[in-house]
């Protein structure tokens, strides 16, 4: 009961074994993290939070998750964040991003006669 309380697939008033043969599955896919980061807008669909979590784009705490499937506890509710090192988050720029950063610090730098490939 108590691990059931902690994962909050039950509430505090819920303390009777008819409360957890009541249990549906809606309440476990609620409490993926798949779930919780698209409800907390981190992503645009339930599919782009998957992508994220299995590029490892996303902790809990501080602990980069990979695991769509991962039960999200109540008191970690709070800590889902994008990774400290994800493009996405205050990370080093993605590689397409450095490309077209040094691009145009080459445009700027006055070398306009180069060919460049893209």
């Amino acid at each position: 009961l108590r691990r059931l309380k902690r994962y909050g697939l039950l509430t505090d008033e819920e303390n009777s074994l008819d409360d957890i043969l009541k249990l549906t599955t809606q309440r476990f896919m609620e409490r993926r993290l798949q779930t919780k980061i698209f409800k907390q807008g981190l992503a645009k669909s339930i599919h782009h939070a998957r992508v994220l979590i299995r590029q490892r784009h996303i902790r809990v705490g501080k602990q980069v998750v990979n695991v769509p499937s991962y039960l999200v506890r109540i008191d970690s509710e709070k800590h889902i964040d994008l990774a400290v090192n994800s493009p996405y988050g205050q990370g080093r720029p993605g590689r397409v991003a450095r490309k077209r950063a040094a691009q145009r610090a080459a445009a700027a730098g006055g070398s306009g006669g180069d060919d460049e490939d893209v």
